[in-house]
């Protein structure tokens, strides 16, 4: 590759003179100006960009740490977040974290490695390791989806007032037997939603079950299997709420191979509206996160943050909308 210092050569300048050109630090005059753009054409030349981020003590790139990146819901979040640095003039290098500690901690440690302004993480299960070494290393970061630390900006959706709705809404039905599958254990967003499902009950004058309630589901496959066992009691819940896409899908499974007919012998409605809800038969009943707006406003908290890091932390909740479709009905 040419050098700046080549590049000089050709155009009968100094290499200062060539490198004000390329990073606009001083007015060149533009017939110098010429010389250098065409002499920087001619030759190929491509400005060395860790060189500059080291001088100026920025990459203009970030980091996103984010767990099962084949999930819909998360593909839309990285969209929004990378659209937003996009229009900011950032990078961002991308990384599944598998949700898997060690594997969050050591994509963390590569990112700092790689002298990214800032950080955007979805916290794992346990994700103290990680959190712990971006305080450490003063690493601008926002976490998004799960509220794991309050010494950083956070931002998610309002998950109690969403699962009141959502309960509410079947609960309106008549329902008085309502089962919960949860997500992946020890998530924040997935105790969240169990503590609001008991409370959302509880506001209906329901009894919460414990043997109604799936608390750990890692993936569609134990969700339908936690779906058979819950439809197995001797006396099962008339309405199933699930606790994410993937649970929903788990669930929609395990009713069909049941025999059984939504909302006819079960209703069932949950969290996390997707793009192919419509084509289920019939069309579910779902709350939809603002993903977009977590993905951009996510993004703009941690451009504020690397901007200033004296500012205090702040916690973000968006509120999410239910769609109301044909999955709930009165128990049969």
């Amino acid at each position: 590759m040419p050098t700046m210092a080549e590049v000089a050569r050709r155009a009968g300048v100094s290499v200062s003179t060539v490198s004000h050109v390329i990073n606009h630090t001083r007015f060149v005059s533009p017939q110098k100006a010429k010389l250098i753009n065409d002499a920087i054409a001619a030759m190929g030349y491509q400005p060395n960009e860790l060189a500059r981020s080291l001088k100026v003590a920025s990459t203009n790139s970030v980091g996103l740490a984010i767990s099962a990146i084949s999930n819909p819901y998360f593909t839309d979040i990285i969209c929004a977040v990378e659209a937003e640095c996009a229009r900011l003039g950032l990078m961002v290098f991308l990384s599944d974290t598998q949700e898997d500690p060690d594997r969050e901690l050591s994509v963390v440690r590569a990112f700092h490695q790689r002298r990214v302004d800032g950080v955007i993480l979805a916290p794992s299960g346990a994700p103290q390791r990680a959190i712990d070494y971006l305080a450490e290393k003063k690493l601008p970061c926002v976490l998004i989806d799960r509220f794991a630390d309050d010494r950083f900006d956070q931002i998610g959706v309002e998950n109690q007032s969403s699962m009141r709705a959502l309960i509410d809404h079947v609960a309106s039905f008549g329902h008085k037997r309502i089962g919960y599958i949860a997500g992946q254990p020890d998530l924040a967003t997935t105790r969240e939603r169990i503590d609001a499902f008991r409370l959302s009950l509880a506001a209906n004058g329901l009894e919460c079950l414990p043997h109604y309630v799936s608390p750990d589901n890692v993936d569609t496959a134990s969700a339908t299997a936690s779906t058979h066992a819950i439809l197995s009691l001797p006396s099962p819940p008339t309405a199933l709420v699930t606790g994410n896409n993937m649970t929903t899908i788990g669930a929609v499974r395990a009713i069909r191979e049941r025999g059984l007919s939504i909302p006819a012998d079960l209703s069932l409605a949950g969290f996390d509206d997707f793009e192919w809800a419509d084509c289920f038969e019939p069309r579910l009943t779902l709350v939809a996160q603002p993903c977009t707006e977590i993905g951009r406003q996510a993004a703009a908290l941690l451009c504020a943050r690397i901007a200033s890091t004296g500012l205090e932390p702040q916690a973000v909740r968006l509120r999410a909308t239910l769609q109301v479709r044909q999955s709930c009905a009165r128990p049969a």
